[in-house]
């Protein structure tokens, strides 16, 4: 056990992309848990585009994190001393409210027991959590895909565009990602066994989905914006469904993007064609949690689904690796290793 508790502070808020000097390491006291409290050790830690906004002041379905606190992140944690009746040490924890530290205190809010025998600890941050619940719910709710259709996914290698894509072809539909680099293209073909993938780097990228979807879109995800969302946009059917996950590509904007006003036409072609846009927060659905978890440990154990993360060690590393998750350096699910795994045997990468 650590003497002292290593944390990351946000010290200033980004204009456009972050720094590494919105961010100070820091060390204190590992806090003493008191009636009704245990102490949490973070294991791993969840690095995900939403933190981006959490970094700033504007106006959004949850509050910023205020300057000199700890940066907020989710965290698979053990046990390390508790007063809690439900709770012994050496438990595995999934801790919403661990941020970037490594030891915490919780009262038992919202936290959910982790079975190891489900999987790699780290799995109740990628595929068996908030990553994969979000795929799930998104693409059933909103998307509703029946067999025979055709989805697209941006981001299609990311922790959310991976699952979306095949549970969609477990569903039936053609699937076709897009997705940044020939690497990570090759891996959902090949690895992954999306329908087609192209590069969003290449040029001609409105042309190429075209020939890739010649029955047109009728479930599009949502996870960047921009430019592939405006090769998109032309090739959705009528009743097309879009879930709108994310906006990765606009995360770091500081003002509106140039060019003329094409709310008209937007709102003329959804009106017309009879398109449904739904943003969601994953938790909108949270009734739904057990199902998708018996679902999607099902499908991992038939090898139905496949999922790759993307590891690093130290904490110290998380604001240099968020940087890098905003720019598409990441090839998976991003996770910083805080501590040691008491399981590393159980553990696997990809």
């Amino acid at each position: 056990m650590s003497e002292n508790n290593q944390q990351i502070l946000l010290v200033s808020r980004p204009h456009g992309e972050p720094v590494p000097e919105n961010f100070k390491l820091v060390e204190s006291d590992i806090p003493e848990p008191g009636a009704g409290k245990m102490l949490l050790r973070a294991i791993y830690l969840s690095l995900d585009p939403y933190m981006r906004g959490r970094m700033s002041e504007g106006k959004s379905y949850a509050a910023p994190v205020q300057i000199g606190d700890v940066m907020e992140g989710s965290a698979v944690t053990q046990v390390v001393a508790s007063n809690l009746p439900d709770y012994k040490p050496g438990d595995f924890v999934f801790n919403p409210g661990q941020g970037w530290q490594e030891y915490a205190l919780s009262g038992g809010e919202n936290v959910r027991r982790i079975d190891p025998a489900a999987g790699p600890l780290s799995y109740a941050l990628s595929v068996l959590g908030m990553p994969g619940f979000t795929a799930y719910a998104g693409l059933h709710n909103i998307g509703k895909p029946k067999s025979g259709e055709t989805l697209v996914v941006a981001a299609a290698s990311g922790a959310v565009g991976s699952l979306v894509g095949q549970i969609a072809g477990i569903r039936g539909c053609r699937v076709v990602g897009i997705a940044g680099g020939k690497k990570k293209c090759r891996f959902v073909r090949e690895e992954l066994g999306f329908d087609e993938c192209l590069n969003h780097h290449e040029g001609d990228l409105a042309e190429r989905l075209e020939a890739a979807c010649p029955k047109g879109i009728d479930i599009y995800f949502e996870n960047v914006g921009g430019h592939v969302f405006n090769a998109v946009f032309p090739l959705l059917n009528d009743f097309a469904r879009i879930p709108v996950c994310g906006l990765i590509a606009h995360y770091n904007a500081t003002g509106l993007p140039p060019g003329p006003d094409r709310l008209p036409l937007l709102m003329q072609q959804i009106l017309v064609q009879r398109l449904t846009f739904q943003g969601f927060i994953v938790w909108d659905f949270a009734s739904q949690f057990p199902q998708f978890h018996s679902d999607m440990s099902q499908w991992i154990k038939q090898g139905k689904i496949k999922f790759k993360e993307d590891i690093t060690q130290g904490l110290k590393n998380a604001p240099g690796e968020l940087i890098g998750l905003l720019k598409g350096a990441n090839f998976g699910k991003k996770v910083i290793q805080v501590s040691d795994d008491p399981m590393p045997s159980n553990h696997s990468k990809s």
